[in-house]
């Protein structure tokens, strides 16, 4: 029987490997905590532990594939945390950023200061992906009837089992932007969307852990990244509750803060309009107060 290595040991080795080949160590420390199966604090406990050699053997296997290939670690493990909870992920979804948690804290924080905690509102979820979004506003936002959009049958296989995993009402929705919605003739107090938004030319700057393994139909966009909101704000005017007005969140690129306001301006000059950064700096969210539809061109 071989020499059976200690917990500490193998953690180091891998570290060291990863960053041979210009992956990120931290990623040996989680996928190893996923093949042990313990959570944060029992596995720095257990560090002078010897680990099984099976385990191990699995361990490297999976170390060695996302070193080479740049398979993300979500799609090893099949989940990823988001606003403190665990989502089903696959190669059909996108993997969760934490940027996206920011967008739902201005949304979650909007709808506390302007709607009372027994007052009912619907909120929609364009382009839903693996369904976080939609599943942590309706988790946050007792009083919030959730509506959850996209193109992908495959995603939304995926966002329904996020939602019965996790105990969260949502109906989810199959088509193009806000085309289902308009179907259905669904009229939203809260419209948030993270769309793709990556400009085609700008693929080649991307690491191959997303350009290779996040579905591009989530990542590219046409017309320099803008195409999917413009297609969402022509759709707009169908889904806006004339008398109260409506509230659009939309995740942007770092560059796209005055194009996407500007969209938004050209449809609704009355507007209030605002563009806030995430926690790097960088312009992250556009925040529309729609007032009333017949401001629109």
């Amino acid at each position: 029987m071989g020499k059976r290595f200690k917990q500490y040991e193998v953690l180091k080795w891998a570290s060291l490997f990863l960053e041979k080949y210009h992956r990120e160590p931290k990623v040996a420390e989680l996928l190893l905590q996923y093949h042990l199966d313990v959570e944060r604090t029992k596995f720095f406990a257990r560090m002078q532990e010897p680990i099984d050699q099976q385990l191990l053997f699995n361990f490297e296997e999976d170390l060695i594939n996302h070193a080479l290939t740049g398979i993300p670690i979500q799609h090893l493990t099949g989940y990823e945390m988001f606003y403190g909870r665990q989502f089903k992920v696959d190669e059909n979804v996108l993997i969760p950023r934490p940027e996206t948690e920011e967008l739902i804290e201005h949304v979650v924080t909007y709808v506390r200061k302007i709607f009372s905690s027994n007052k009912p509102l619907t909120i929609l979820d364009v382009g839903t992906g693996s369904g976080i979004i939609a599943i942590t506003l309706a988790l946050e936002l007792e009083n919030a009837e959730v509506y959850a959009a996209d193109i992908s049958e495959k995603a939304l296989h995926i966002a329904k089992q996020n939602a019965e995993i996790l105990h969260a009402n949502v109906e989810f929705l199959q088509g193009d932007f806000l085309s289902p919605a308009i179907e259905q003739e669904i009229k939203a107090d809260i419209i948030v969307s993270n769309p793709p938004y990556i400009a085609q030319d700008e693929a080649k700057e991307l690491s191959d852990t997303v350009k290779n393994f996040d579905p591009s139909l989530a990542l590219f966009a046409e017309e320099e990244g803008l195409a999917a909101y413009k297609k969402i704000v022509s759709q707009l005017p169908e889904c806006i509750i004339n008398e109260k007005g409506t509230s659009v969140f939309f995740e942007i690129g770092q560059s796209q803060g005055n194009p996407v306001k500007n969209i938004l301006k050209e449809m609704y000059p009355k507007s209030h309009i605002e563009v806030f950064q995430d926690i790097n700096k960088k312009d992250r969210i556009v925040h529309c107060q729609i007032s009333d539809v017949q401001e629109s061109k």
